[in-house]
């Protein structure tokens, strides 16, 4: 299973997401953090994953759940989407 974050760099609502990402990651739940406004690829990817949900970012996506959050939100709905619940 991968835990997907897709993010861009000077994204607001993606800054201010961070640190709490962050702290989720030093507990051990593996979020793979993407930066899609200055990395080609990972836009790519993003494009992929999306399929139209979301549009831009903050972007998640379980890829064993294939559930997804689009925006910006509170850090139990993270924890919910990061243990494979619909959100």
């Amino acid at each position: 299973m991968a835990l997907l974050e897709f993010y861009g760099a000077e994204c607001g609502h993606c800054l201010k997401m961070m640190p709490m990402i962050d702290r989720l990651i030093a507990e051990g739940i593996a979020i793979e953090k993407l930066e899609t406004w200055h990395n080609e690829e990972n836009a790519r990817k993003l494009a992929e994953y999306d399929r139209g949900y979301c549009g831009g970012v903050p972007f998640f996506y379980n890829t064993e759940s294939k559930h997804w959050i689009c925006g910006e939100e509170e850090e139990e709905t993270i924890r919910r989407w990061a243990n494979g619940e619909k959100v």
